[in-house]
C-alpha cells in the first residue's frame, strides 16, 4: 500500500520528499502563506494554490484512513473481518468504496430482510442461492413454521427473496459496477412540476443530458429549481443494462439458470440498489458542481481582491439611493473621513442641482481628485449627475466600483465599533470611498460569500465555501504584506500566524505606545509568542523603522543572509539597488547562496525585495478604468468596440462591465478563438479587454457582447 505521502507525491506531480516536507511544516502549525513565502527550498517553491490543494487532499486521505481503521476494527468486533475483506477495505481509493465494503456489517434498520433472517430463512436463502438443481419450493417446505411467523411455501420463498435481495444490494463489487455504468451511460432528465407556470428555469423542463456531458451550472441550476419546487429530476439508465448487471453477479452460468434468483436479483435491482445508486449519483453531481462552484469563486475572488489600489488621493464616495438619498462622504489619502453628507438627486431638478452645489463645494474644499459610485438603486442617475458636475473639475475622474456587501458591513458590529458617530447608511458611502483607494483593505471585513463574484455560492456546502475563500483572503492579504502601524484589526487578522486576539492586541499596543518602530517590537504584543512571531514578521511591514529591511517581505530570519548579499556584491542600503537582481544573476546565484547560507530561491526573493522595499506587487497589474463621461443603453450599437473590465467570471461566459450600468455577457464561445473549458482559462476577473457590443436588448436590460471579433 502506498503512503499518503507517495499517493499526493503522484497526484500533484511532486517530488516525494517535497510532500513530506510540507506535511511536516503544516503538521508543526506552520501557515499556507509562510511555508509558500519562506520555506521554498523544502518544497521546491510550490505555489499557495497546490499548497492548498495538498492541504485539502491531505485532510481528504486522512479522513479516508481513519475510516478504513474504523471499519475494519468494527468488522473485528463482529468476529468478521479476513485478511480479503481487510486488505480491499485498505486498497478502497475513496470514501464510498468504503461504505460499500462496510455496508454488508452495518447495523441496519429493520427491513424486509433482517425480518426474514429472525423468521430463520437465512439457510434456506443461502441453498437457494447455490443454484445447483434443488427446486426452492421443496426447499421452503423444511421451513414452513407457525411459530416463527412462516404460514405456507410461499411465505417463506419470499422471505429468502427479500434476503437473496438484500444480500446483492450489500454486494460491493455490484455497487461499484453499477455506479460506474450509470456515470458512463445514464441521463440526468428533468420535468416541470407544472409546465403552465412560467419561471427562470423554463430551460429545463423538458431535459434530458448524458451524466458524463452535464455542465456544474445545469446541475446547480437544476438542484436549486428542484428545491424551489419547479422541476423533477431523475437519474435514468436506458434499457435493461442496469438489471443485467446485477442479474450477472447473482446467476451461476448453469444450463438451467435460476429463475428464482433472477427475479429476486431484478428486484434487488429495482427496489434497493438503483434507487440507491440514484441518490449517490445525484450527490455526487452536486458535490462535484459545489466543488466547481467554490473552485471559481476563489479564483474571481483573488483577482477581485488584488485589484489596483488608487493611492494616494483625497477621494468621494458616493452610496446612491432613491427615498433615503445619495449618501455622501469623503475620505483623505489614508481613508480617514474628512466629510460626510445626504443629497437628493433622484427626487427633482432643483434637488440635482442642490446636490450638484453640495458635492462642487466638498471637492473644492477638500480637493477631492477621484469619486467613487456605488452600482447599487439609483447609481445610473447618480452618475448622471455627477458627470454633469464634473463639467467644472476636469481634472476629478469617477469610477463606478461594485458595493456588493457594503451594506452587510455597515450594519456589522465591526463598522460600529470603527464609526461610531455615523449612521449606517453613511458607513457605506465610507466603505465604497475606501474600496476604490485600496480594494484589499476593505474587503476584508466583508463576508466573501457577500462580495459578489460567485455563482451557486449559497446553495454550495458553507463550510467548504468559508475554507477555500478564507484560504484566498489570507493568501492575496500576505502576497501585498500589510502596514503594521495603519492596518485595521480585519486586515491584521488575515495575516499569517494572527489571530482575531492577536490583531486586536496590536492595534491595542500601538494605540497606546505610538507605532512600532522595528518589527522585534512586535514581540512586546501581548500573547504574539515566538510561534506567531515566526509566522507574522515577514508579512508586517514597518515604513517607520530605522532598518529598511523591515519594510521588506524579508523575514527577520534572512537579515543576515541580506546584509551578506549586500556585502558580496560591494553594495549597502543606502545605495541605488534596482540592478540587485540582475548583478545577483551575474555574480552567480548558486554561488551566492552558498557563500550567503541561504537557499537560491531565498536569495532570488531577497534581491527582488531590496530592490524595491515597501513594493506592492497590485502596482504591477493594469489600473482600474477611471471614467469622465456616461454612456447608457440606448447609447450602443452593434459593432460598437468598447474597454470594459470584467465583473465575473462564470461556467458559461463573462460578465463585463462597459460603463453603462448593465453589464454586459460575453458567451464562453465568444470569449476567444480557441475552445475554452471555461472562460477562466482566457480571463480573469479586474482584467481590463476591449469588446464588441454584438446585439442590445433594452427592454431585458441584457447586452451581448464579443471578446473575439474586437481584437
Amino acid at each position: 500500500m502506498p503512503t499518503i505521502a507517495e499517493i499526493l507525491s503522484a497526484e500533484l506531480g511532486q517530488k516525494l520528499q517535497y510532500i513530506e516536507n510540507v506535511i511536516a511544516l503544516m503538521d508543526e502549525g506552520n501557515t499556507i502563506p509562510f511555508i509558500a513565502r519562506y520555506r521554498k527550498e523544502m518544497h521546491g517553491a510550490m505555489d499557495d494554490t497546490t499548497l492548498r490543494a495538498l492541504e485539502t487532499r491531505l485532510t481528504y486521505l486522512r479522513n479516508l484512513q481513519e475510516r478504513r481503521d474504523e471499519v475494519k476494527k468494527s468488522i473485528d468486533n463482529q468476529g468478521k473481518l479476513t485478511p480479503e475483506l481487510s486488505a480491499a477495505i485498505d486498497a478502497a481509493a475513496t470514501l464510498a468504496e468504503v461504505e460499500d465494503l462496510y455496508r454488508p456489517y452495518k447495523q441496519k434498520r429493520r427491513t424486509r430482510g433482517t425480518v426474514a433472517r429472525e423468521k430463520g430463512l437465512e439457510p434456506l436463502a443461502a441453498a437457494i442461492f447455490a443454484q445447483d438443481g434443488q427446486d426452492p419450493a421443496a426447499l421452503a417446505e423444511g421451513y414452513i413454521d407457525p411459530d416463527k411467523g412462516v404460514n405456507t411455501v410461499e411465505e417463506a420463498l419470499q422471505g429468502a427473496s427479500d434476503i437473496i435481495a438484500e444480500d446483492l444490494s450489500d454486494d460491493a463489487d455490484i455497487r461499484k459496477a453499477l455506479r460506474e455504468l450509470v456515470n458512463r451511460r445514464g441521463l440526468l432528465t428533468c420535468k416541470a412540476e407544472d409546465p403552465d407556470t412560467d419561471s427562470v428555469y423554463r430551460l429545463y423542463y423538458d431535459f434530458s443530458q448524458p451524466i458524463s456531458r452535464l455542465l456544474d451550472h445545469q446541475i446547480l441550476a437544476i438542484n436549486r429549481g428542484e428545491k424551489e419546487g419547479f422541476l423533477k429530476p431523475n437519474v435514468a439508465l436506458v434499457g435493461n443494462e442496469g438489471a443485467a448487471l446485477v442479474c450477472r453477479a447473482a446467476l451461476k452460468p448453469t444450463l438451467h439458470v435460476s429463475a428464482f434468483v433472477r427475479a429476486a436479483a431484478e428486484d434487488a435491482y429495482e427496489r434497493l440498489i438503483f434507487p440507491s445508486i440514484q441518490r449517490e449519483v445525484r450527490s455526487d453531481l452536486s458535490d462535484r458542481a459545489y466543488s466547481g462552484a467554490i473552485h471559481n469563486f476563489a479564483l474571481n475572488l483573488k483577482p477581485l481582491l488584488m485589484q489596483p489600489p488608487v493611492k494616494g488621493f483625497v477621494t468621494m464616495g458616493l452610496d446612491p439611493g432613491y427615498r433615503n438619498g445619495c449618501k455622501v462622504a469623503v475620505v483623505d489619502a489614508t481613508g480617514k473621513v474628512l466629510d460626510t453628507s445626504v443629497v437628493y438627486p433622484t427626487f427633482s431638478e432643483r434637488k440635482k442641482q442642490e446636490a450638484i452645489t453640495t458635492l462642487s463645494s466638498l471637492i473644492r474644499k477638500h480637493s477631492v481628485q477621484h469619486i467613487a459610485i456605488g452600482n447599487g438603486t439609483a447609481s445610473r442617475e447618480t452618475e448622471a449627475m455627477t458627470v454633469e458636475m464634473l463639467h467644472a473639475f476636469p481634472n476629478v475622474s469617477y469610477m463606478i466600483v461594485n458595493e456588493a456587501g457594503a451594506s452587510v458591513y455597515s450594519a456589522s458590529p465591526l463598522a460600529a465599533e470603527e464609526f461610531p458617530e455615523f449612521d449606517v447608511n453613511l458607513r457605506s458611502a465610507v466603505s465604497i470611498a475606501r474600496r476604490l483607494q485600496d480594494p484589499l483593505a476593505e474587503l476584508v471585513k466583508i463576508d466573501p460569500k457577500a462580495i459578489g463574484v460567485g455563482q451557486y455560492q449559497h446553495d454550495c456546502p458553507q463550510k467548504e465555501l468559508d475554507a477555500a475563500l478564507g484560504g484566498v483572503v489570507e493568501d492575496c492579504v500576505n502576497a501585498v504584506g500589510v502596514d503594521a502601524n495603519t492596518a485595521s484589526r480585519s486586515l491584521l487578522q488575515q495575516v499569517s500566524g494572527l489571530t482575531a486576539a492577536t490583531a486586536k492586541n496590536i492595534v491595542a499596543y500601538r494605540e497606546e505606545n505610538g507605532p512600532f518602530t522595528s518589527r522585534a517590537q512586535l514581540k512586546k504584543v501581548p500573547k504574539l509568542g515566538p510561534k506567531a512571531f515566526e509566522q507574522c514578521a515577514g508579512f508586517l511591514r514597518i515604513p517607520e523603522s530605522k532598518e529598511v529591511l523591515d519594510n521588506t517581505g524579508i523575514h527577520p530570519e534572512s537579515y543576515a543572509a541580506a546584509k551578506a548579499l549586500l556585502s558580496l556584491l560591494g553594495l549597502k542600503k543606502g545605495d541605488d539597488l534596482s540592478s540587485l537582481p540582475a548583478k545577483l544573476e551575474s555574480y552567480g546565484i548558486q554561488k551566492a547562496a552558498a557563500e550567503c547560507a541561504v537557499g537560491e530561491h531565498t536569495l532570488a526573493d531577497i534581491a527582488k525585495e531590496l530592490a524595491k522595499p515597501g513594493r506592492d506587487p497590485r502596482d504591477e497589474l493594469p489600473a482600474p478604468i477611471l471614467r469622465k463621461d456616461v454612456l447608457e443603453m440606448k447609447d450602443l450599437k452593434p459593432g460598437m468596440v468598447l474597454t470594459g473590465t470584467v465583473r465575473n467570471v462564470i461556467d458559461f461566459g463573462v460578465f463585463v462591465d462597459i460603463g453603462v450600468h448593465q453589464d454586459g455577457l460575453v458567451h464562453i464561445s465568444q470569449v476567444a478563438n480557441r475552445r475554452l473549458r471555461h472562460p477562466s482559462e482566457a480571463v480573469k476577473v479586474g482584467d481590463i479587454v476591449k469588446v464588441i457590443v454584438l446585439e442590445v436588448d433594452e427592454k431585458r436590460h441584457r447586452i451581448s457582447l464579443s471578446m473575439k471579433q474586437a481584437k
